[in-house]
């Protein structure tokens, strides 16, 4: 493989990789994301309830995880770029259906297409950069990807909420379509076979191989870690265009400029946090990076009709908390699997991700009311609650992933 070890440095073809890579994240991500800023059209234009509207969004995340199990046990056994394009080409397909549907129950099971192919792409993605990219340089891969993020709402989600109000909220699922497509097509031809993981595979049965990945301690920690941080992350995730709206009174044609501030924020913010992680201490960078996002929420939760600016500042504050924890997280559970067992922990990994990301979804649903379309949020206070202790607890559950780095 083309890496590069010795000074960190990256290699034309690793450069390629990442873009690949870093494309395909942006486009899943949008997917994702482009369901919190049409929450308050795509709730009014299909008369969902709070409870129905966190459906819609946590099947995304049950089928994801679902399918990561399903396919954890295999994902080791194919050249991993194959892998990449059929689950890839999957999600192209389940997008372009969440454009087509009209109904709720048609968006839903949309939704659980698009979930079972999307969300196994990033598992392939990270065993790909675990294969490709030295232990020092992953840290600024994993910031690279982490940017789609940020790009998506710097670019995506301005670009998909000016197109759904001039064509609908399903325009903006055909945009990515096709984005995607083309995406699909450069990494058809730039990406090489990655099939060094096939020489060490050993010939064991595939429920076996995913038993024993479940099995290993060492693994668990990482994935103990894993649920607990998608299980903070979510909560309030999809509500950010309700909550902005109904509680903060920011207007439709301000939403655009707040997503826009919170991921030219996320931009500047994930290059920087990818650098330090690969300088300094992975864990204590986490740690400051949690209890600064714990704080932001609180101020978040029990924000009033502050005015543009201030709710700008304070959403651009948490974001900086969100996103800077992400890379040191992920750079430090990456370490813990094998390369045999590499794309197996990665999907186990991943399926957790979205299992607790549809877990978190769906109890955010059964804790906030609104009485009518527009009216604030209820209880958003004790969201932030529960939000804050899950952060704080999984500082502890990182340290665990830290000790067993630390005896390797």
């Amino acid at each position: 493989m083309d890496r590069v070890a010795t000074k960190g440095k990256f290699t034309s073809y690793q450069v390629w990789v990442i873009i690949v890579l870093a494309m395909t994240q942006f486009t899943v991500v949008l997917d994702f994301m482009v369901m919190s800023p049409l929450g308050d059209m795509l709730k009014k234009a299909m008369d969902l309830n709070p409870s129905q509207f966190s459906m819609v969004v946590a099947v995304y995340a049950f089928s994801a995880g679902s399918s990561g199990f399903l396919t954890a046990g295999f994902a080791d056994r194919f050249d991993r770029k194959k892998l990449l394009l059929f689950f890839y080409i999957g999600f192209i397909l389940g997008t372009l259906l969440c454009g087509l549907v009209s109904s709720y129950w048609l968006l839903l099971l949309a939704r659980i297409i698009t979930g079972i192919f999307g969300g196994v792409i990033g598992s392939i993605s990270m065993a790909i950069i675990a294969d490709i990219f030295a232990e020092n340089q992953r840290g600024r891969v994993i910031g690279f990807l982490q940017m789609g993020f940020g790009v998506s709402q710097v670019m995506g989600i301005p670009i998909s909420l000016f197109i759904a109000n001039s064509w609908g909220w399903q325009s903006p699922f055909f945009m990515i379509v096709i984005l995607a497509a083309m995406v699909c097509l450069v990494a058809i031809i730039k990406m090489k076979p990655i099939r060094d993981h096939l020489a060490v595979q050993e010939k064991e049965n595939p429920l076996k191989h995913l038993w024993n990945t479940l099995m290993n301690r060492r693994y668990r920690s990482g994935f103990l870690a894993t649920a607990c941080l998608s299980l903070g992350g979510w909560m309030m995730m999809p509500w950010g265009s309700v909550y902005s709206i109904n509680n903060l009174g920011i207007t439709e044609t301000e939403l655009p400029m707040l997503f826009l501030i919170g991921g030219i924020t996320t931009l500047i913010i994930m290059p920087i946090t990818g650098k330090l992680s690969d300088r300094m201490d992975r864990m204590k960078l986490y740690a400051y990076a949690s209890v600064w996002m714990a704080v932001t929420v609180i101020v978040y939760c029990f924000m009033g009709r502050w005015g543009f600016y201030l709710v700008a500042l304070v959403n651009m504050l948490m974001m900086i908390g969100i996103m800077s924890r992400m890379v040191p997280a992920n750079a430090m559970i990456m370490g813990l699997p094998g390369l045999k067992d590499r794309g197996a922990f990665m999907s186990v990994n991943s399926s957790l991700q979205q299992l607790s990301g549809g877990l978190a979804t769906s109890i955010s649903g059964m804790i906030v009311v609104q009485q009518s379309k527009d009216s604030p949020l209820e209880h958003f206070d004790w969201l932030g609650y529960l939000v804050v202790l899950i952060i704080l607890l999984n500082i502890y559950f990182m340290y665990r992933v830290k000790q067993h780095l630390s005896k390797a």
